[in-house]
């Protein structure tokens, strides 16, 4: 149950309340949220003067329901840029799994700028499947990233690998970017729930979208209404992809849940050949944007080197969205 409480309950009051009801406090555009444990189905009688306006849910998605907020939340990134709300916008996002060296994602950087992508990728923390892999360059990394974002006047998304460095990670990047395989720990999540900055969720591989969405909960519940959903496809039956892009998933989504969706077509499928036409396809969808990984020599790679498309490919792709977006309302930023 999510209770909206009376202008003029203090925030002394909403405490009390919350904790009576053991219900997480939320504070929104000056007033109030009770966010109680879907048990509960009727409040007493005796908080009718403290309450405005209740609504019942019957499972634990709840902030991120519709059947709260009826639209789109909308999210600012940065000054000037927004998605979701009444704005059209579809976010491209590009840049190299990971940040290998200044000469690299100062080419990546420059790509950006070029083509007008304002939001730069890249991993300084990389959580790897093998730990004889490159595991990022760390804070080295993400000290290359602002030193570009500096010199180029662009955005940086870039993903936390545990709750060890998620301070870094927050004083860095403009987005936060939880990766698929830290979608469950609590740790990051209740740290970016605390962050003033947007949240880009990565489904897990193996999530159903009920955890998934549960899992924004924690951020939305602890405070930080800023969150992002990224569907980047999940394991099945099929070997000859690396994952299963789940477009069945995204209509759930933009029919039932409140939060900006993001899609990336590059750790679906696994390789970049087939990106271009995933990458049209999501935005036919009227997505609120792509996450697509781009390198100057995707050949030399030190991860997910098969996925990650040439500046070249990139650019003709990038071409080619503009007309797909339209042809849905959407508008490429």
């Amino acid at each position: 149950m999510i209770i909206r409480l009376k202008p003029e309950v203090s925030e002394g009051k909403a405490k009390e309340l919350g904790e009576e009801l053991k219900s997480f406090v939320v504070r929104e555009n000056g007033t109030f949220l009770l966010v109680t444990p879907t048990k509960l189905k009727e409040l007493d009688s005796k908080y009718s003067a403290f309450v405005k306006e209740q609504t019942v849910f019957h499972d634990d998605i709840q902030l991120a329901s519709k059947k709260f907020i009826s639209g789109t939340r909308s999210i600012k990134i940065g000054k000037d840029i927004s998605i979701g709300g009444t704005s059209n916008n579809s976010l491209v996002i590009t840049g190299p799994c990971s940040v290998e060296s200044e000469e690299q994602i100062e080419q990546s950087a420059q790509l950006c700028v070029k083509l007008g992508v304002k939001v730069l990728r890249a991993g300084a923390y990389k959580p790897r499947t093998s730990p004889y892999t490159f595991q990022g360059m760390g804070i080295e990394g993400l000290k290359l990233l602002d030193k570009m974002r500096k010199k180029y006047g662009l955005l940086i998304i870039s993903e936390v690998r545990d709750s060890t460095h998620i301070n870094e990670i927050i004083e860095f990047a403009d987005i936060i970017q939880v990766g698929a395989k830290s979608m469950y720990d609590h740790g990051i999540l209740k740290a970016c729930a605390k962050a003033a900055k947007p949240v880009l969720l990565k489904r897990g591989f193996g999530t159903t979208i009920q955890e998934f969405v549960q899992s924004a909960e924690f951020i939305l519940s602890g405070g930080n209404p800023e969150v992002i959903l990224c569907e980047r496809g999940i394991r099945t039956f099929e070997t000859k992809t690396r994952f299963t892009l789940d477009l069945c998933g995204v209509a759930y989504l933009k029919e039932h849940i409140n939060l900006p969706i993001i899609l990336d077509p590059s750790h679906a499928i696994g390789y970049a050949y087939g990106v271009p036409d995933l990458a049209r396809a999501c935005m036919a969808m009227g997505v609120d944007g792509l996450l697509i990984e781009t390198h100057p020599d995707p050949s030399v790679a030190k991860s997910d080197a098969s996925q990650q498309l040439t500046f070249e490919q990139f650019t003709k792709l990038y071409g080619s969205l503009s007309a797909v977006a339209a042809a849905v309302g959407k508008k490429i930023i």
